[in-house]
């Protein structure tokens, strides 16, 4: 096959790759081997402490030393007391620096993140001298007036003892710029129960369903748009090639330091064909210095999870060796309302315990390399190995009960990333990986349960699945790189480009049909060569108010395949896909606090393999899916007023409108799924959020709300019956409550007891075609509104944290469903232990 103008992109790509990098030779040896140049940051407005009134009855003074976290705008982020003196100096120092605004910390003039020591100073003038003997009466004079007592601060201590990045203030610059993302920091949750599905639900705009417990399959959602339609990556690399298994909801949160949601319009640094959006989890970029954490979770139904990590640095040689792992288990034997026949044959509501729903998952990773070299700014090689065992207890409606069918995963791989500045205007982000993922499911049973964890029935053959025993074996060879180069074509004009190949094989063994001597459809050769490239080019015009990003993407695709015919015998199945798209962001900014936010894109999602080949457990496969096309919108408006004397408000909302094509969405058939093209849909909605922080932090509040009217338009083909109705299984109404309650100080200094309480609201819907069958016997997903709360306790010292929480989760023990009226664990109490040490 000829692709001609399908790689033009890539051929122009390349081209300006080779060509830019041949220009810059050059610079690299002249500015190499030059050492960052870092200014410290400058106190530009000062704020003056009141004076604690029994300190100034006393006539005491004070110096309190605070280490205060700052953003690239100059802003105080975070103030924390290091020496403590007590007599309300501490509270009245921390309180002013808040409110500090200072010239930010530059490295090679660009502004950045910095942490400082700072040196706030009380000082009473001295008292009033004594009044001067009065002059003979001839010529008398008054008195000169005792100067008032009054309070004053200190000069500033302007030399920072450290100034180091800080993900403050990239989260900052993340919301801030012309992309539609949404930033999540992960500190406050990872002293809670929540993991990372629980944590991203409460973000606005975003559905994660849940088909049980831990390690369930779970369904996350963006605008409406879902599965496999948002993409997930790690650091850059897709998540499914980084050794976290394939489920987000899954990844240990306390590996994780934020999560950046992208809606409907996806950077072309990803390399990635995303329809509805992509999330990106940024686990911690500090590299400096020697550290370690780790954190262990308890809970109800025989819940352990377990994750740690350690790094070091040889400052001499620039060589970094870093490490974090996960162990997982839970039984998830929590009880579910079901219905269950007596011995008389009559069937009953039940409540009884989950059987057969254990998970158990670990993961390994290991990092070593050079960083901040003259050659390289990063140069690191990442090798990781993971396991995921899973028992299933039923199938997608609960009505039929297993109790010996499993599935597990097995892979590991290794990524190599390079990172370098050849000059002040080129620089260069690379990443290629190797990954093997081999995934199991086995149906061996002989019995047929019942809900009590009973024989009932002996069944002829086994298999309880389908009548017939599976035992299936899939692997998968995945290649993949990254590469992103950005060109500064003058002031304020940056042009980049990218290039993400992809090549995927799959290998497979039904294990029982060969032992019938039967033809095993998982014989057939299945790969797939994807190749995304693009083109992105950002002004920054009106002194930073207006920041634009336009850029172009180029989708390839060839997929071969073998199709077992009726007759027995294979026979090819190939097909040859391209594409492209077109996008654009604009962020305008209005005042210092308010922003306005549009961006558009033409986006375009190439089927992935699991879509296509199934996932040799419960997806089946469908060869005939065609690729999703969608034209995505989002404007938004957003409020920060930082910390001001009446604290910190922040708002925001957002309208956004996909309309989409050929929508591949997952159909769920009595024992199994299958994706299948839905024609056109269209999903129109509207999230706001709101928050307020008091002066201190002592107390936060924040809430946010989602509609989404998500609906097929389609009149032909096998959906065209629904023409004007709702997608089935996706709630449309939606919102979140939280409030924290913070004290500090509380047993000794710099300690900390918060009481955090989450709420969440889901409008009902239904499970199938709202105009489907009679009014009455339509099965929905009841309304639900849940709460969970978590008290902790914080120890901190100069450099080490350790904090203790208790999480109860469904306080009400209410009934909780998601999609396919899969019931959700009722009350359930957890204990958390986390400790960082630096």
């Amino acid at each position: 096959m000829s692709l001609g103008a399908t790689t033009t992109l890539t051929a122009v790509l390349a081209w300006l790759c080779v060509s830019s990098l041949a220009h810059a030779q050059p610079a690299q040896e002249s500015e190499a081997t030059a050492a960052p140049q870092l200014e410290p940051p400058k106190l530009r407005e000062f704020v003056e402490a009141p004076y604690p009134e029994e300190a100034a009855r006393e006539r005491l003074d004070a110096k309190v030393k605070l280490r205060l976290t700052l953003d690239a705008e100059g802003h105080v982020t975070e103030a924390e007391v290091i020496e403590p003196v007590g007599h309300g100096f501490d509270e009245a120092a921390r309180d002013a620096a808040l409110r500090f605004l200072f010239d930010p910390a530059k490295r090679n003039g660009a502004p950045m993140p910095s942490r400082i020591v700072y040196l706030y100073e009380f000082r009473l003038p001295p008292p009033p001298a004594p009044p001067e003997p009065e002059p003979p009466p001839a010529a008398p004079e008054p008195p000169p007036a005792a100067p008032p007592t009054q309070t004053t601060p200190s000069t500033p201590t302007e030399t920072p003892i450290e100034v180091t990045a800080q993900g403050t203030s990239e989260v900052q610059r993340r919301r801030q710029s012309a992309e539609a993302v949404q930033v999540l920091e992960t500190e406050r949750v990872q002293r809670e129960a929540a993991d990372m599905g629980e944590a991203l639900a409460r973000s606005e705009g975003v559905t994660v369903s849940r088909a049980g417990g831990l390690g369930s399959r779970a369904r996350f959602s963006l605008a409406g748009l879902t599965d496999e339609q948002v993409r997930f990556f790690l650091d850059g690399v897709p998540l499914e090639l980084a050794g976290f298994g394939s489920s987000l909801v899954n990844v240990p949160v306390n590996l994780i330091e934020r999560v950046e949601t992208f809606q409907g319009v996806v950077p072309i640094r990803f390399g990635a064909d995303a329809l509805g959006g992509a999330v990106q989890l940024v686990t911690d970029q500090q590299i400096h210095g020697t550290a370690a954490t780790a954190s262990y979770e308890l809970g109800s139904f025989e819940t352990h999870r377990l994750t740690g990590g350690v790094r070091h640095l040889v400052d001499s040689k620039g060589l970094l060796v870093r490490a974090n792992g996960f162990v997982d288990s839970a039984k998830n034997n929590y009880p579910v309302d079901v219905m269950v026949a007596d011995s008389q044959g009559r069937v009953q509501p039940m409540r009884l315990p989950r059987f057969h729903d254990a998970f158990r998952a670990a993961g390994l990773g290991v990092e070593t390399g050079f960083v901040d070299q003259p050659w390289a700014r990063r140069l690191l090689l990442r090798a990781f190995v993971s396991a995921r065992d899973q028992d299933i207890q039923h199938d997608i409606t609960m009505e039929s009960v297993y109790g010996e069918v499993e599935s597990s995963e097995r892979s590991g791989g290794a990524t190599l990333r390079f990172e370098q500045r050849f000059s002040q205007d080129l620089s260069a982000d690379m990443v290629a990986g190797y990954t093997y993922r081999r995934t199991s499911f086995t149906d061996l049973g002989d019995c047929d349960y019942d809900w009590y964890g009973r024989c009932v029935i002996q069944l002829p053959q086994p298999g309880e699945i389908d009548f017939r025993a599976v035992d299936r074996i899939v692997g998968q060879h995945t290649g993949f790189a990254r590469l992103n180069l950005e060109w500064g074509l003058a002031t304020n004009h940056e042009l980049r480009f990218s290039l993400a190949p992809t090549f995927v094989g799959r290998t497979g063994e039904d294990r029982q049909l060969r032992a019938r001597q039967e033809t095993d459809p998982l014989q057939g050769e299945r790969n797939v060569f994807s190749l995304v490239s693009g083109v992105e080019y950002e002004l920054d015009a009106l002194e930073g108010r207006l920041e634009n990003i336009s850029f172009l993407k180029d989708y390839v695709q060839m997929a071969r395949s073998d199709k077992l015919l009726p007759t027995g015998v294979f026979a090819p199945r190939d097909r040859n896909t391209h594409g492209f798209g077109v996008g654009d962001g604009l962020r305008l900014r209005l005042s210092d606090t308010l922003l306005a936010k549009a961006s558009y894109e033409w986006a375009a999602r190439l089927p992935r393999p699991d879509e296509i080949f199934g996932d040799g457990i419960l997806v089946g496969d469908n060869l005939e899916l065609e690729p999703e096309r969608s034209h995505n919108l989002n404007l938004g408006l957003a409020l920060d007023t930082r910390q001001t004397r009446a604290g910190a408000l922040r708002a925001s909302v957002t309208g956004f409108g996909r309309l989409a094509d050929q929508l591949i969405i997952l159909i769920g058939q009595e024992n199994f799924f299958t994706y299948q093209n839905v024609f056109k849909a269209r999903s129109l909605g509207v999230t706001g959020s709101v928050g307020w922080t008091s002066p201190g932090q002592y107390v936060a509040l924040d809430g946010n709300a989602t509609w989404q009217d998500f609906r097929s338009i389609s009149d032909q083909g096998s959906f065209g019956v629904f023409e004007g109705q709702r997608i089935p299984n996706r709630p449309y109404l939606l919102g979140n409550l939280s409030a924290r309650f913070q004290l500090g100080n509380v047993l000794r200094s710099q300690d900390e007891l918060s009481l955090t309480w989450h709420s969440r609201y889901v409008h009902e819907f239904f499970r199938g075609w709202e105009k489907l069958g009679q009014q009455d016997s339509k099965q929905q997903i009841p309304s639900q509104f849940l709460h969970s709360a978590a008290l902790t306790y914080v120890i901190r010292d100069t450099s080490n944290t350790m904090s203790w929480t208790i999480d109860v989760q469904n306080l009400t023990d209410a009934s909780a469903y998601d999609f396919f009226g899969i019931q959700r664990p009722g009350r359930s109490v957890f204990a958390k232990f986390v400790v960082d040490l630096e």
